[in-house]
Formats: C-alpha cells, sequence, structure tokens
C-alpha cells in the first residue's frame, strides 16, 4: 500500500473580477508515495505544491481526479488523527505559549493532562525551543514559530507528515537541525511528504523527487537519476595560486574559466572531462591550497525554464496546460 496516491488530481480556479477566466492551478496531477520514505515535491513559486497540499489537506477541493492517503480517501476521518500538516506560513494564536498552544493540539487527539505535559516538552526540546517555550507567541521570529509549527505537526506521532516549505525563515543551524529531524522521522518508519524550491534540501534528505511547474508535473524519481541534475563540470577554489601557474593550467585546457576572488585566491571551473584530483595535484605542486571542491549541477531554476520556455504565459483551460 501506497502511503500516498494521487490519480489526475486537478484543480482550476475563476480568477478576475469582470470577466473572469479560468486557470489551471495543477494539472492531472498523478504520482505514489511509498511508505517509509522521505519524498521532495520540488518546483519554483507558483508551480503548484501548496495547492497539491491543500487538496491532500481537503482545505481546498479538486476539480477532478481523486487522492489517497494510507489507502484511504482524503477526506477519511480515521486517517486524519495518523497524519501531520505543516502549513507554509503556519499561524497561531498570539497571546498562548507554545507550551500551550502544543498541550491545546495534544488535547484535541485526546492525550490525558501527564501524558501532553510529557509530549510537549519532548518536542519542544526537539525542535530547539527552550527557555522561550514560556513566552507568548507573538513575541517569537519566523524562524521561532516554524519550529513550533513542526512540533504540532508531529505531535500525534504520524504516519505520514506533510511539510509545506518547512525550511522557511530557518537560519542554517535551524536548516540542519530539521534535516535531522525529518530523517529521524524516516528512521522510526514514516513517510515524509514535503514541498521545496531548494534543490539542496532534496539532495540531503530525499529517497524520491516529484518536479512540478506550471502546474503540470515534468519529472519524477530518484534525483540522482534525473539527467537534467547530472554533474557537468567541477568548481575547484584554491588559494596560493600563482598567475604562471593559472595561466599553465589555462594553456593546457584543464580550466574552462577562473574568476579572481582575492590575491591568489580563485574559483576555477574545470569540464567535465577533467578529472579534479589530477588539476589539483598540479596546483598544489605549484604552492596552491585547496579551498573547497564543488560538482556543478544545473539549477532548479535553470531547468524549469527550459521545461516551461514553450508554455503559453497563461494556464488557461484552453492553452493546454
Amino acid at each position: 500500500m501506497d502511503a500516498i496516491r494521487t490519480e489526475a488530481l486537478t484543480k482550476h480556479y475563476r480568477v478576475g473580477f469582470w470577466r473572469p477566466r479560468p486557470y489551471v492551478a495543477l494539472d492531472a496531477l498523478t504520482l505514489e508515495v511509498r511508505q517509509g520514505e522521505v519524498f521532495g515535491f520540488l518546483g519554483p513559486n507558483g508551480a503548484g505544491k501548496t495547492t497539491t497540499l491543500k487538496l491532500l489537506m481537503q482545505l481546498i477541493y479538486p476539480t477532478s481526479g481523486r487522492a489517497e492517503i494510507l489507502g484511504r480517501p482524503v477526506g477519511d476521518v480515521a486517517v486524519r488523527r495518523r497524519i501531520g500538516y505543516l502549513p507554509e506560513n503556519p499561524y497561531f494564536y498570539d497571546y498562548l505559549t507554545a507550551e500551550e498552544l502544543l498541550d491545546y493540539f495534544a488535547s484535541l487527539f485526546g492525550y490525558a493532562a501527564a501524558e501532553r505535559r510529557r509530549r510537549v516538552a519532548s518536542l519542544l526540546d526537539e525542535v530547539g525551543i527552550g527557555a522561550e517555550r514560556r513566552l507568548q507567541l507573538r513575541k517569537f521570529s519566523k524562524g521561532m514559530l516554524q519550529r513550533v509549527g513542526i512540533a504540532q505537526a508531529i505531535l500525534n506521532d504520524p504516519e505520514v507528515v506533510f511539510f509545506d516549505e518547512p525550511m522557511s525563515g530557518l537560519d542554517p543551524l535551524g536548516r540542519r537541525e530539521v534535516r535531522q529531524l525529518i530523517l529521524r522521522l524516516r528512521d522510526r518508519g514514516g513517510t515524509v511528504f514535503f514541498s521545496s524550491h531548494v534543490l539542496s534540501d532534496a539532495e540531503t534528505l530525499c529517497s524520491r523527487v516529484a518536479i512540478l511547474a506550471e502546474g503540470r508535473l515534468v519529472a519524477s524519481g530518484h534525483l540522482s537519476n534525473l539527467l537534467a541534475f547530472q554533474v557537468r563540470g567541477w568548481e575547484l577554489v584554491v588559494t596560493g595560486l600563482t598567475e604562471a601557474a593559472l595561466e599553465r593550467a589555462t594553456t593546457l585546457g584543464h580550466i574552462a574559466r577562473a574568476t579572481p576572488l582575492g590575491a591568489q585566491h580563485y574559483a576555477l571551473e574545470l569540464p567535465i572531462t577533467v578529472a579534479p584530483d589530477g588539476v589539483l595535484s598540479e596546483l598544489t605542486a605549484c604552492g596552491a591550497r585547496l579551498v573547497s571542491l564543488t560538482p556543478v549541477r544545473e539549477t532548479l531554476e535553470d531547468y524549469f525554464v527550459r521545461q516551461v520556455a514553450d508554455a503559453p504565459r497563461e494556464r488557461g483551460l484552453g492553452t493546454g496546460t
């Protein structure tokens, strides 16, 4: 049984005031998410990611198509006890503390008072909310509110968790902590379905991904197997590189482009046909030191631009989008 399944899931809106016209927010989305995997739902802003999540949560209803969670229709009441959801911009009552808010949500799930206190304290520790848990939420930063939102999404030990842009508003430390939390959920046997427009998050976390553009599914599968994101070169950042050594490496065709970053400090782009370890050995022999070595891939934005380049600008019913 799949954790999540959609079949030709479609959502149309009518936009405009005087002469409303049809707009396709989601166009016949069909995908399957397996139990126990972290599944990345990728796409630029406006691609239809949040629309899909709202359809799965039944915050809005589809124009056509169907969806299932844990083998049951998305509206099944019993399924709702087995899932968790973090919206893109969570909003909570400002005058509650983090403890009070989570205690309230835990009471909705029927937990006894002692269990609520234990569960709330444990989750706030897990998402990195310390003494601030006794402050009113109106005093929280966006990143802290995001952490509280993540805690409420996993409060009931859900089998499937839906995160809409879970890294939004978080600093680098917070992003790393959320990535670790998602991996812990996976290790416990849970399924995590999260949307993002940041490719690095998906590369770090996901078993498989689906890529959405202009409301349509344009690619799916293991990210490493999607040809658009194969390595096409290397970026080698070095310091202590003399102009003579740089000129020699460039003349030999080892370096496609050199960008100066400071005195004897360069970012070097190597073609995919050139082995970076050989170039590095050559440069270090001349006194250069390695700062970083990074594979160069097409960006997610580049891929989307290519995918939608020939698509009509208006996602209307009559445009074929």
